[in-house]
């Protein structure tokens, strides 16, 4: 499993996987950091979102085939900016962009393909079949969370992060739907302490 090892951890705040894929920049708004920097990191980002669990035949590929791991890779980022943009243009209130938009029903055409409904311990279960053998699977369960959630109720409490520089997204899942950062630990904490800086400053 050396090959699987990474020292960035994504942080997966969002409450939905399609949000977390789209919060792979940090800063976003301002000096934006690309975090996913090769085709493996993708495959990282899988592992710690908890959609692949052995993905030692995918990162054989994309050694054997470089060019194919960087296509793989070119392609979820387009993807996860048109997911970007659809979902922050619904908490925005602007129209939804239609690129991005044709761009998601390419990708959920695509995740038809390979997903099939299944029975698993008494219930009814979604299963995505040679998910070790494409090097884009990823982008198959994220198109699916991307749908459901749009689809869901649940849209109207996505949220962008408050902190100026950072954009990111997340579902607001707490009781009285106030929540304003995509972490408190880490955008909260930031934020409030550049305020209390800028008090003893102006003191």
């Amino acid at each position: 499993m050396s090959q699987a090892q990474t020292k960035f951890k994504f942080d997966l705040s969002g409450g939905n996987l399609a949000l977390d894929f789209a919060n792979t920049v940090s800063f976003r708004l301002t000096d934006a950091t690309e975090r996913l920097v090769d085709y493996n990191h993708l495959v990282f980002f899988g592992m710690q979102s908890g959609v692949y669990s052995f993905p030692e035949h995918l990162f054989a590929i994309a050694g054997e085939s470089p060019g194919l791991g960087k296509s793989s890779l070119q392609k979820a980022i387009q993807f996860r900016e048109a997911l970007y943009a659809i979902f922050s243009a619904v908490v925005e209130h602007r129209a939804i962009p239609g690129n991005a938009l044709a761009l998601l029903n390419v990708m959920l055409q695509e995740a038809a393909e390979h997903g099939r409904l299944a029975y698993r311990d008494r219930r009814f279960v979604w299963e995505w079949m040679y998910m070790d053998s494409y090097l884009d699977s990823l982008l198959w369960p994220i198109a699916r969370a991307a749908a459901d959630l749009l689809m869901s109720d649940e849209i109207q409490n996505v949220r962008i992060c408050a902190a100026k520089d950072c954009g990111w997204l997340f579902v607001d899942r707490t009781k009285n739907r106030r929540r304003r950062w995509c972490d408190m630990k880490v955008c909260g904490n930031r934020v409030k302490a550049r305020r209390h800086y800028q008090r003893v400053r102006a003191e």
